[in-house]
């Protein structure tokens, strides 16, 4: 099922096989961009969509982000023709008195976010973006960037952007205040859990940041610090043990697990692999690195990414708001830059002339212990089953954070209905209703523990309504135990996964007490009960449009019921797969359920708290 709007996406018939494609892939995706420089260069104006901060941080925005990929092209000695373009762009964009200027920098700035790029460019390619200026303009984007590095930095990944800027004022002989930097190193380093995991800050908080970002600005560092710095040796062992767990996030076609917020910077969700090539890091063997970072960007180029002028859309799978944060602005995914990093590399570079390596077939599961989650692999795909991490600062955070699993093939729902108890999807999500309109879901945990390869949490959708959900991995299925004490009756929704719905909504479905399924043709999804303590009525629910993040239309299976005042049990068997010739058309047998005792020891025996969770009255 193509959509037709794959023809707009720039990627869309490059191969992705050579240092040479890539290099196309990089042109065709800036040159959208040319139409909307300002007169004078400084600010690119993509769309009347708002961020939270002002039009001259967005149009910034729009400016230096594709610098992530721009830059590295300086250490090659590839030719890049807008060299001067952008030169003049970082000239008037830091003249106070030039139209384009992008403004006084503010604590906790949208600035301080995109001058990491402007630093990360200054130093990759001074010969291109300094040395031409004049004495006034270098003076005028010295002071730019040290008024700004004085300022206050969010306490995350941000940090790294001061860091950023200091590499480009020492490599162009600009005095700052060091200390600063060291500063923000140790408060960096401060985020560090163990294994090559980090945290986004001080929130217990694990996703796409901790490659895209943390690691990412870690690599660079290491490659362009002194062989014998501290933190260079730091990052870099970090990244080692890293890769070998964040391969686990991508499927053998190259998609991504859909998981947490940003998830709009699209192939930015390679900048880990690309970041490896750059630093010259073989954590893993360079075809398997190769693998991983050409399938990634090969994946993107069959989706409709793009609007009709060929410029990437607020979105994932597609042009959707719905998915987005307060802070996305239409130049935001211009993020997806920095997976063009390894074009700093020339052809004969080891990354480039590795044969590409396919990822292994394989049903294994792997549970990884700091974000929380039991990877699951069946017929190329790959599933996180989830024990619900917290964001509540973000537009639809229990979405994108607290489903019981989310998926590379499948994505994940952001509702869009506060009152759409019946008409929302719930994908990975058990739904509570007390008037059958207002809806709860898990939006936080009170415990969180991995036992082998299960996972247990306790949560709330209520004050008076406690759950302790269970999941564990069944082959292709996965089973979800709930354990719910409540003092009111009240209306339950539990969602499987979202497959694609084909347009004339003409798909055979099945709706049954304790079952549904949806079949598309490409792919099969059910949930089936196992045996609750209430009935539940299956439901294939057509889901709004435009809320799943990779199929603008999508079914959903569930199972709808209603639990009364007191204790209840409810168990049911989740199954979702890519349909091949060796795929049987029927859905096969569901799991049994699991000896309930003997999985209760597992976890009073093998249980350990997920690092992604702040467990109450730990402290924390």
């Amino acid at each position: 099922m193509t959509d037709p709007n794959i023809r707009f996406n720039p990627l869309h018939g490059n191969p992705l096989q050579s240092r040479a494609d890539v290099r196309k892939a990089l042109d065709d995706c800036f040159a959208p961009l040319l139409p909307y420089f300002s007169e004078g260069a400084g600010r690119v104006t993509l769309s009347g969509t708002a961020a939270h901060f002002d039009r001259a941080a967005a149009d910034l925005e729009g400016f230096a982000r594709p610098l992530w990929g721009i830059a590295p092209l300086a250490i090659s000695g590839d030719h890049f023709e807008h060299w001067p373009l952008l030169a003049k762009g970082i000239a008037n964009g830091t003249d106070p008195k030039h139209p384009d200027y992008w403004g006084d920098v503010r604590q906790k700035d949208q600035r301080l976010v995109e001058l990491a790029a402007i630093g990360f460019a200054l130093r990759l390619a001074p010969q291109h973006l300094w040395e031409p200026l004049s004495d006034a303009q270098k003076a005028n984007v010295s002071h730019y960037l040290l008024t700004a590095r004085e300022r206050t930095y969010a306490d995350n990944n941000w940090k790294f952007f001061r860091i950023m800027v200091d590499m480009a004022l020492d490599h162009l002989g600009i005095a700052f205040n060091r200390d600063l930097t060291e500063t923000f190193q140790a408060e960096l380093d401060g985020f560090y859990i163990d294994d090559g995991w980090y945290r986004d800050g001080n929130y217990r908080r694990i996703d796409h940041y901790i490659a895209f970002a943390m690691h990412f600005y870690g690599l660079i560092y290491a490659k362009l610090c002194k062989p014998d710095d501290v933190y260079g040796q730091r990052y870099r062992e970090r990244a080692r043990l890293f890769a070998g767990d964040f391969a686990q996030w991508f499927d053998e076609d190259g998609g991504t697990l859909a998981f947490g917020r940003s998830m709009t910077y699209r192939f930015a969700c390679g900048g880990f692999w690309a970041g490896l090539a750059f630093a010259d890091e073989e954590a893993l063997p360079w075809g398997k690195i190769k693998g991983q970072y050409l399938r990634h960007l090969r994946w993107w180029a069959q989706k409709p990414v793009a609007d009709r002028d060929g410029v990437l859309s607020i979105g994932y799978g597609y042009p959707q708001l719905t998915m987005s944060e307060s802070y996305n602005s239409a130049g935001s995914p211009y993020w997806a830059f920095k997976a063009f990093l390894p074009l700093a590399l020339p052809e004969h570079h080891p990354f480039w002339q590795a044969k590409e390596e396919p990822l292994e077939r394989s049903q294994k599961v792997t549970p990884l212990l700091h974000p929380g989650m039991v990877m699951m692999r069946s017929n190329g795909t790959v599933t996180a089953l989830s024990c619900g991490q917290e964001n509540l600062m973000m537009r639809g955070g229990p979405e994108k954070y607290a489903k019981f699993a989310y998926s590379s093939r499948y994505g994940f729902g952001v509702e869009v209905d506060e009152r759409g108890f019946k008409t929302n999807g719930f994908d990975n999500m058990l739904a509570f209703s007390d008037d059958g309109l207002h809806y709860r879901v898990r939006e936080a945990n009170e415990t969180a523990v991995l036992a082998q390869t299960n996972l247990r949490s306790t949560w709330r959708p209520y004050s008076d309504v406690s759950v302790e959900t269970t999941l564990v991995p069944s082959g292709d299925w996965h089973i979800r135990l709930h354990r719910i004490v409540s003092e009111r009756p009240l209306w339950v929704t539990e969602g499987g996964f979202a497959i694609e719905r084909n347009d004339g909504d003409r798909d055979p479905l099945v709706e049954a007490t304790g079952r549904a399924t949806a079949d598309c043709g490409s792919d099969l999804s059910a949930i089936v009960d196992l045996g609750s303590t209430v009935e539940r009525q299956g439901v294939a629910l057509k889901a709004l449009p435009n809320t799943n993040l990779i199929h603008a239309k999508t079914t959903v299976p569930q199972l709808r019921g209603k639990i009364p005042a007191g204790e209840s049990f409810l168990a049911c068997a989740v199954f979702a797969v890519k349909k091949d010739t060796q795929n049987a058309e029927a859905l096969p047998d569901a799991p049994d359920l699991p000896d309930l005792e003997a999985l209760d020891r597992v976890f009073s025996q093998d249980g350990r708290t997920v690092s992604a969770i702040a467990v109450i009255g730990d402290g924390t």
